[in-house]
């Protein structure tokens, strides 16, 4: 039997999984939106709205690239996500494979000199050592607790960023929505080129990683299996309670009716990611208060 984590170590390895799932993220969303904001200015603006960032009052396609990509002052760039997940894996290197520490490691001394390159060269760059970080997390880590830490805090993070975007850009590109979240080849491949059915796909469907409810249902199990529920009625934890319920109401929830109810689905989401944090935070990382992205 593995020896329960301590809550210092616990909390650590949820963040590394939030900090580098939110590196990908924001550059995925930067990679397919640059020449966009060169044309559209709103665009600026839409990227901050997806990040709960507050934009200045002047923007620009090097300005945002600047503070969203670079700059390590910005708490929700990629620059200090990177860098908040490499010093936070150091301090626990004892419970991770030698591998995954390395990748976060060359990760963040490699970022600075790409900087003079290209935006695409940075983005793609980062989005590629994510994919790297995360499968060797799969393949060089038991299926313990730390392992499941980090799921846990990639799936949370991974579901609050796809409520953001489709909440900012519904009305949008529907490309641009694929893009960003990961889901172009995938979704082409399924559905051909029916646009009506990417909202489906995104939220609901039960194979592809990157759904909502995929997310949720590995955010589950995670739970399940890091305070396995002893009673015989109902479920005694409240973060997958949150969890389960949130993830219930989209499985059974009427296709016909999905896009008028988006924004009330979107909000319930977003409450329901805030409040499995929480909870997330009182049960396993009591020692200080919880961690917050700036603007969530």
């Amino acid at each position: 039997m593995t020896r329960p984590l301590l809550s210092r170590i616990a909390e650590t390895l949820y963040w590394i999984g939030r900090y580098v799932e939110r590196a990908d993220d924001t550059a995925r969303l930067l990679d397919v939106s640059v020449h966009r904001m060169l044309d559209e200015p709103e665009t600026c603006r839409s990227i901050f709205a997806v990040l709960g960032l507050s934009p200045v009052a002047s923007v620009s396609a090097p300005a945002v690239i600047r503070r969203l990509a670079y700059d390590l002052d910005e708490p929700a760039s990629i620059a200090a996500s990177i860098q908040s997940a490499r010093d936070s894996a150091r301090g626990v290197r004892e419970v991770l494979a030698s591998e995954v520490w390395e990748c976060l490691n060359v990760t963040w001394h490699h970022l600075s000199a790409l900087e003079s390159q290209p935006p695409h060269a940075y983005l793609s760059f980062v989005r590629e050592r994510a994919a790297l970080f995360f499968g060797l997390a799969d393949t060089s880590m038991s299926r313990d607790d730390c392992w499941r830490f980090i799921v846990l805090g990639r799936s949370l993070e991974r579901v609050d960023m796809t409520t953001r975007l489709l909440a900012v850009h519904l009305d949008s590109d529907w490309r641009l929505l694929l893009q960003a979240s990961g889901a172009d080849e995938s979704f082409t491949r399924t559905h051909g080129a029916r646009d009506g059915e990417v909202l489906e796909f995104l939220l609901l469907d039960r194979l592809f990683p990157r759904s909502v409810v995929y997310s949720l249902l590995t955010a589950e199990k995670c739970l399940r299996a890091l305070a396995p529920d002893t009673t015989r009625a109902g479920v005694a934890d409240s973060a997958q309670a949150a969890i389960g319920r949130v993830r219930a109401g989209l499985e059974y929830a009427d296709l016909n009716e999905l896009r008028d109810r988006l924004p009330e689905l979107l909000g319930i989401l977003q409450e329901a990611c805030a409040a499995a944090g929480e909870a997330i935070a009182k049960r396993f990382f009591q020692h200080r208060e919880a961690m917050a992205w700036v603007g969530a």
